[in-house]
């Protein structure tokens, strides 16, 4: 079991996921050491997992391979499969296409009664 802090009581020597990135470093395969847990009024508390900053590693470095795959998923979130047009956004999940593509009524429903 990990030990558990309160809310900004943690000791120096550990830190989160985005802690850990802001250093340039990743977990790299360790296990989560310990929780901190922030209170809430209504609901459970806010849990945030913390690393040990001396065993977490360097981030791997983006390569052209990998900067080329990230292009095209982002490429393929930002075109619309309705009219096949790359927005200058990512397509909204729940729309499932453009927006005006989502505006518009299909040819073939009446929209004059």
């Amino acid at each position: 079991m990990a030990d558990v802090y309160r809310w900004r009581l943690a000791p120096d020597g550990l830190a989160t996921r985005r802690q850990l990135r802001a250093l340039g470093l990743r977990p790299g395969g360790q296990d989560v050491v310990a929780e901190v847990h922030r209170p809430r009024r209504r609901r459970g508390p806010l849990v945030a997992y913390l690393y040990r900053v001396d065993r977490a590693k360097p981030v791997r470095p983006m390569t052209q391979a990998r900067a080329a795959a990230l292009a095209a998923a982002m490429r393929a979130r930002r075109t619309c499969p309705n009219c096949l047009t790359e927005m200058g956004y990512c397509i909204p999940r729940s729309l499932g296409m453009c927006v005006p593509c989502h505006d518009t009524p299909p040819p073939w429903k009446d929209t004059t009664s």
